[in-house]
């Protein structure tokens, strides 16, 4: 069995603060977070204007490889209030969601997915970015 992979994460200042201020709230009572704290963690965090605009940070859309699958999806990563449903839209608080958060492109990670198997997630672009769009209130 192979070493799960952890590639650097690089987070801006302003999603960290809005994510642990959710941590906190009713919403993630009952929900298993304790892979997203791990994340925050581990993570570089940076200054909004200093965010490369390779990385994926929250708001962003991407598009990534399942490497397990072979499939490719294009997601907009969400906060819980937006995540509307729509298969494009993931909320942080999905497994997938706190995977690619802070991943840059190029980046792979090994993450547990459903049913307790383990999805290997490739970032491939990042075609929005609100840091690099300027947009930090989304």
């Amino acid at each position: 069995m192979s070493v799960p992979t952890t590639p650097p994460l690089l987070l801006s200042r302003l999603d960290v603060e809005r994510i642990e201020s959710l941590l906190e709230q009713p919403i993630a009572q009952g929900i298993d977070t304790s892979a997203l704290e791990a994340e925050l963690e581990r993570a570089e965090i940076v200054e909004p204007a200093q965010m490369p605009p390779d990385v994926i940070t929250m708001n962003s859309t991407a598009r990534f490889l399942d490497e397990t699958s072979g499939e490719e999806h294009e997601i907009t990563l969400v906060f819980p209030r937006d995540a509307d449903g729509s298969h494009d839209k993931v909320s942080i608080f999905a497994p997938v969601g706190s995977a690619l958060l802070g991943l840059r492109v190029g980046a792979s990670i090994e993450w547990p997915g459903p049913g307790g198997r383990v999805i290997r997630l490739r970032v491939l672009s990042v075609r929005y970015q609100p840091e690099a769009a300027g947009e930090l209130h989304r």
